[in-house]
Formats: structure tokens, sequence, C-alpha cells
């Protein structure tokens, strides 16, 4: 199985008085698929989901299940932390109801290269569903050398990379020349989805597709069909637009859009987030 599209980062819909929006999270979930999104991730950074309670968690994956389900859908869900032991249990508890778990390469405690090797041989050799690994430096405050991330690539049961480093390095040059046959690289920085992509990425995991789903399954697709032309046009034109969703921390722009697009209820985000400006919001909109 190789992963490949667009796959939304869903944000979690909050009321005014910071109950969660089910109703208006599963309205979304369809709306990105009716957009042209190949598949959805629960529970990911963009769905606050370190504020939300362990039930909380619970009801959100089922409303993506659920959803995923009824369009024959893949559903990636995020699962895991700087605990290997944690790591285990959260992927365990997902069971069979996801396509694949996003794990995060451990955050704080910054281990060896060689103790992150460790971590994932131990977490794919127990998960019930393939692994990818999220790798994203400049939130965990450890990168993966090219090394390592061959290494990744050659254990069992994990079946690609959310690559979010920041740009595009030497060790991510390394890694798409030689991507091993059926292994999967999704985008994770929305700013440099284009560029991955232009190197070889199978996917995108991009968050400003919660408010621009087309333009962001364009862009996929015209990578993926050979269009160069079209796609660089398509990047260039993405640019701004990712620039005003991320003036401020994610997602508190993009939840601000959609709730004055009336697609969600409210703007509201949990502590230690703040709500958008009204100039970032008002940026945005007009980019968008």
């Amino acid at each position: 199985m190789t992963l490949s599209g667009l796959f939304v980062p869903l944000v979690t819909p909050f009321e005014d008085d910071g109950d969660i929006a089910f109703t208006a999270l599963e309205r979304l979930a369809h709306s990105v698929l009716d957009g042209g999104a190949t598949g959805l991730v629960a529970l990911a950074t963009t769905a606050e989901t370190s504020t939300l309670t362990a039930d909380e968690r619970s009801r959100v994956l089922a409303v993506c299940v659920r959803v995923c389900e009824e369009r024959d859908v893949p559903l990636i869900a995020g699962a895991g932390s700087n605990s290997t032991a944690e790591s285990v249990a959260a992927v365990a508890q997902l069971g069979l109801r996801v396509t694949a778990a996003l794990s995060v390469v451990p955050y704080y405690t910054r281990p060896s290269q060689a103790g992150i090797v460790a971590h994932f041989t131990r977490l794919a050799g127990t998960s019930p569903v393939p692994l990818i690994v999220y790798n994203i430096p400049y939130r965990t405050g450890v990168g993966l050398d090219a090394d390592t991330l061959f290494q990744l690539a050659r254990i069992p049961n994990i079946i690609g990379f959310k690559h979010a480093v920041g740009g595009i390095d030497d060790a991510t040059m390394a890694m798409m020349s030689c991507v091993p046959d059926g292994f999967a690289v999704l985008a994770g920085d929305d700013l440099y989805a284009s560029p991955l992509l232009a190197l070889g990425a199978t996917g995108a995991i991009t968050a400003s597709a919660n408010v621009a789903t087309a333009a962001f399954a364009a862009l996929v697709d015209a990578w993926h069909a050979g269009e160069t032309a079209r796609a660089q046009k398509r990047g260039h034109s993405l640019v701004a637009l990712t620039s005003a969703l991320f003036a401020e921390p994610n997602p508190v722009v993009i939840k601000s859009v959609l709730a004055a697009q009336g697609i969600i209820p409210s703007s509201f985000v949990r502590l230690p987030l703040l709500p958008a400006t009204a100039s970032a919001r008002d940026r945005a909109l007009r980019t968008l």
C-alpha cells in the first residue's frame, strides 16, 4: 500500500463555550472530501489534539472513522508521544479502524538517532496498523539525518514519512534520491509542498487545505500528472495564502477563516492558543 494524494488534517471545531462541535466536524470532513481530498487525517497537530481529553479524542476519531467508511477513503490518525511505552499503547488503541497511524518523532527528550530508530522499531513491531513517521524537527527539537531516514524506511510496517523540515535540506535531497518502491513521502509543510512534490513526494498533508481543498488537490494532481508548468503555477499561487494562514500559530487563522465563512460555528481555540487577530483573519480572507 502506497499512500498518495491529498490528506487533510482536520481542525477540531468548537462552539463558543469551548465544547466540540461534532456536527460541524462531520460536515467539514465531508466538505474537504467533496473538494478533492484523497483522505483525512484525524487528531493531528491542527486538531489541537494535545488539548483534547481522552474521551474527546475518542469521539473525534469515531466521527472521522464513520465519514471515511461512508466515503470509502483512507484515514490517517495521529497517535504517539515522546514516551515509547505510551506511544505503543496509543497506537494499539486505534485497533484496525484506520489506514495508518501518524506518529511523531519523540519530542523534548531529544533522543539520539539510534534511539529514534529503536523507538520506531518497537512501535512498528507492535502496531496493528502501518505507521507513518512524522518528521517535524522545529516542533520536536531533533532532526533526522539521511542515514536515519534510510533505516526507518527499511523497518517493516513503516510505510511512509510526513516530512515537514521547514525547507528542502540535504537530508531531504538524499532521501528523495532513493525512496524505496512503495514507500510514501507526504509533504507536511504547506509552504514547501510544491517543491517536495516536484522531487517525487507521493502526496501531501496540508493544514491549509481545510480552507482551500480544491486548490491543493489540483496541485498534487498536476505534479503527479507530470504537468510541470501547471503545477508550478498552482504552487506559486498558493504561497501567499499559506503565508497568511500561518501568520499566527496553527490553526488559529485557519479556524478564524472557516468561522467567518460559516463552515464552523466559532473561531474558538483552547489555551495556550489564542484566537487569531482580526488583521490576520482579514488578510487571509482577502488572499483566499
